[in-house]
Parts: C-alpha cells; structure tokens; sequence
C-alpha cells in the first residue's frame, strides 16, 4: 500500500511524492527533487536532512533519539518540530504526512 506525503519545498510549493512502508524519508525526499542533501547518508553525522514536520503530524512521530536532538542543535532554522528525515521511516500510520523543507536547506550535490 503506497503511502502520501506532501513536502513543502523551500519555495513553499507543495512536492507530493508516495512511498512504501519502511521507506526512509530522506530518501524519498530526494528522489522526488527537494533540496535534502544527507551528507552523512543517514548515519546522524550532520543535519542536512533536516524537515519541518507539520505540528498535527509531529507527534504521531516516533520520538527523537538524543543523538538526534543533539544533530538538531546544528541544523538551519531549526523548531520544536524539526526533525532529520534519515530518522523516519514511513508507516501506514503516515499516509498524509507534511514535512517542509527550510528555506536554508541547501544541497551542494546539485551544484
């Protein structure tokens, strides 16, 4: 069963893309064209996968390890509801979900 989310990219255009359950959202993200870099390929190193989840989302979420929290310190533009998108893994549980992208996202693989 495909599973919708809706990205907001830096622009405030509304990127919609459909996963599969244990799909990552970074990688998701990046296939559908949004500036998520995941320098660290998922490995929590760096936030340049940094999202903005949508609060009525937010806490259907796991909760975020403190190795995450602690990535979140460094990310650009960071809120109570950010998150690293190499940290969610789709479940039937988010079809629907919205995340935006900062507007200081920046992806140096499109250069």
């Amino acid at each position: 069963m495909s599973i919708s989310v809706t990205f907001i990219d830096p622009r405030g255009n509304r990127v919609d893309a459909a996963g599969e359950a244990g799909d990552n959202l970074l990688k998701l993200g990046q296939a559908a064209g949004l500036p998520l870099e995941g320098t660290c390929e998922g490995q929590m190193a760096c936030s340049t996968c940094h999202v903005i989840v949508d609060p009525d989302w937010f806490d259907r979420l796991s909760e975020a390890s403190e190795e995450e929290e602690d990535m979140l310190d460094f990310a650009a533009g960071a809120r109570r509801t950010s998150r690293l998108s190499c940290q969610i893994d789709l479940t039937l549980d988010l079809d629907g979900l919205t995340v935006s992208v900062p507007g200081e996202s920046h992806d140096a693989r499109a250069m």
